[in-house]
């Protein structure tokens, strides 16, 4: 079945969040929504590996496919994400430093977010061609983003309250992750994706 690539771009931000939907990437989701401006940085470059990933591996994706090694899959995306992160990681220490030191080690732990391997294999199984998977990728950063800025200003906001000490960092992060999940549910019966 054809899926629409606008469908698949706001389905990928709203529907089907990776982390509101598949609990993907949380680690680094919880660790940096400490600050709301880290979190944009950690999240514009999350939606730009994303982005970049998906149509390189889109195409390693072809290419193996067409040489009979599809079974190297997932060893190919790995490295592609990997050699992408440590670009951009180079790129960002030399143009951007503050920011750089700002997301410390979630940098390069990028490369093994499972919503970076995650989003390419979600197109690989669901067969998306250039312009769905590009759109996909974007999407997803895009969502990605959206949920980690969001969670920051509410974090940002809770710091000016005082909370019980056992909800204290964590426990009450996973709390509002749960109702803004529940609230992005809301969106699922709009717009089907699988």
């Amino acid at each position: 079945m054809y899926i629409n690539p606008l469908v698949i771009f706001f389905a990928s931000i709203f529907t089907s969040n990776m982390i509101f939907s598949n609990f993907l990437g949380m680690c680094s989701f919880i660790s940096v929504s400490k600050e709301v401006e880290t979190a944009i940085g950690l999240g514009i470059a999350v939606t730009f590996v994303l982005s970049i990933t998906t149509v390189l591996n889109y195409f390693m994706n072809k290419l193996m496919v067409s040489l009979g090694i599809e079974y190297l899959n997932y060893i190919i995306f790995i490295v592609v994400i990997a050699a992408f992160v440590q670009i951009l990681e180079m790129i960002l220490e030399r143009y951007v430093p503050n920011l750089y030191h700002a997301l410390g080690i979630f940098l390069p732990l990028i490369t093994v977010n499972c919503a970076i391997l995650g989003v390419t294999l979600f197109m690989v199984t669901r067969e998306y061609n250039f312009l769905q998977s590009l759109l996909f990728g974007i999407g997803s950063g895009i969502g990605w983003a959206l949920a980690i800025i969001s969670m920051a200003g509410i974090r940002a906001r809770m710091n000016e309250n005082a909370l019980p000490k056992g909800l204290q960092g964590a426990p009450i992060t996973l709390i509002i992750t749960g109702i803004m999940a529940m609230a992005f549910i809301g969106f699922s019966g709009m717009v089907p994706i699988s």
